[in-house]
């Protein structure tokens, strides 16, 4: 990958937050546990769901940089949106995390040197994972859960 386009990805990356936050703007608590399909996470959910994997890529960053062969674990969503309480949790919190996994994160993106771009280790379940596909992957995840949150919101208003 291009340094542009790092730096493209680290703009995407640390924008994340505000993006999610101004998906969620104006919704009421009620609107907050709206579900639009019997498979589909409501906006209170995506807003846990995102803060844990959002703290959990901070680690996976981390080892990836730190680390000789790390294996990156994998995780059961559904099992940590049953027993962490997604359903029922202020999303305040989770949004304070979010960012502060972000921030904390960009600060360490953008001192990689060449080498460090390079590191790769293992994810459990989908094998070989470096930090710029890291990158790629996290750079578009608060952008995707807005876009779901945004879903959420058009079927709250046709139901």
């Amino acid at each position: 990958m291009k340094p542009a386009e790092r730096a493209r990805l680290i703009a995407r990356y640390e924008e994340g937050p505000t993006v999610l936050e101004a998906s969620l703007a104006g919704l009421s608590q009620e609107e907050l546990d709206f579900r639009h399909g019997p498979e589909e996470w409501t906006p209170r959910e995506i807003v846990h769901h995102t803060a844990d994997s959002e703290m959990t890529s901070a680690v996976r960053l981390r080892k990836l940089v730190a680390e000789e062969d790390t294996v990156i674990q994998a995780y059961d969503e559904a099992e940590f949106a049953r027993r962490l309480y997604y359903d029922r949790r202020p999303i305040g919190p989770s949004l304070a995390a979010i960012r502060a996994a972000r921030d904390s994160t960009a600060s360490i993106l953008h001192q990689l040197d060449e080498a460090q771009w390079a590191r790769r280790g293992t994810h459990a379940e989908s094998g070989a994972y470096g930090v710029e596909l890291w990158l790629e992957i996290y750079a578009a995840h608060c952008h995707d859960h807005a876009d779901q949150v945004r879903r959420a919101r058009v079927a709250l208003r046709r139901a």
